[in-house]
């Protein structure tokens, strides 16, 4: 994908090194800046002390390490890359949030942490992200560094969608890889409609929604998928040989409520590659 600057939150856990790793590489692959950021927040609710300076001073100089470790890391892995640390006195989410309103185009975390900004799943960081972030977000997991397999995306005709198909095809562009643009539906009873023509119609709607983007990407190859069943079984069943999942933030269909019900919960908790949920850009 096209990003100017891809900012990913680190805390010190394997978990977050992994998506800091992930991140570096999607830097390298795209020639984006790459700022790494730790948020502490310094505060226990109910324990009645005051939060002295020295604290503060404490925690920063913690979260100036992680990162200045986290850096140094990266450098030593990818020569060239323009990459910086930010140790931020804030909660996890909001600094993601801020960062994603004013400087990154793409938002990375991990999918565990050891509670800063790759809390991801275990508390409440993962759902304000992932829900409220106004730029893309990747979710670290599963098996991260796939050099094969296809960028697989959910298509289902909504406007995030399209979004989804974007970052897809540069994702894909920039990897040297295929896009599978899978578009999954639940049978009506074939007393209503018969399964050939449901499949029929499902698949005219895919090929719809895929118009324009062979033309736009003819280096990339592009398989279309149409497949009866949940969607969030479908996209988990594929992510096994997957690069990437790439999704809509909102959709109908079969990838109805990805951030609200329970297919977006089921994707981050169980697929076996990292998850791109394509928000729409900032400007839409």
């Amino acid at each position: 994908m096209n990003a100017q600057r891809i900012v990913v939150g680190y805390d010190g856990s394997d978990e977050a090194r992994t998506a800091v790793d992930w991140a570096a590489d999607e830097a390298a692959r795209t020639g984006a800046q790459l700022q790494i950021v730790h948020g502490y927040h310094v505060a226990w609710p109910g324990i009645y002390y005051d939060v002295t300076a020295e604290l503060i001073e404490a925690a920063e100089r913690t979260g100036e390490q992680l990162v200045a470790e986290a850096v140094s890391r990266v450098r030593d892995r990818h020569d060239g890359i323009d990459v910086f640390g930010t140790a931020v006195q804030a909660p996890g989410a909001t600094t993601l949030l801020d960062l994603g309103d004013s400087a990154a185009s793409l938002l990375v975390v991990g999918c565990r942490g050891a509670g800063g900004v790759s809390n991801l799943l275990l508390g409440s960081v993962s759902q304000q992200v992932a829900t409220h972030a106004r730029t893309p977000v990747a979710v670290v997991r599963g098996h991260c560094d796939a050099a094969a397999g296809p960028v697989v995306v959910g298509v289902d005709g909504s406007p995030s969608a399209e979004t989804a198909l974007r970052l897809a095809f540069e994702a894909a562009a920039a990897r040297g890889t295929e896009v599978v643009a899978v578009r999954a539906y639940v049978p009506p009873p074939a007393t209503v409609v018969p399964r050939d023509a449901a499949e029929a119609a499902e698949r005219a709607a895919l090929e719809s929604s895929l118009d324009g983007w062979r033309d736009r990407y003819p280096g990339v190859k592009l398989a279309a998928v149409v497949t009866a069943g949940r969607a969030a079984k479908v996209l988990i069943g594929m992510s096994h040989t997957a690069q990437l999942v790439v999704v809509g933030s909102r959709g109908h269909g079969g990838f109805t409520g990805l951030l609200l019900g329970s297919v977006g919960q089921q994707l981050m908790h169980y697929a076996e590659c990292p998850v791109l949920i394509a928000h729409a850009p900032k400007s839409a």
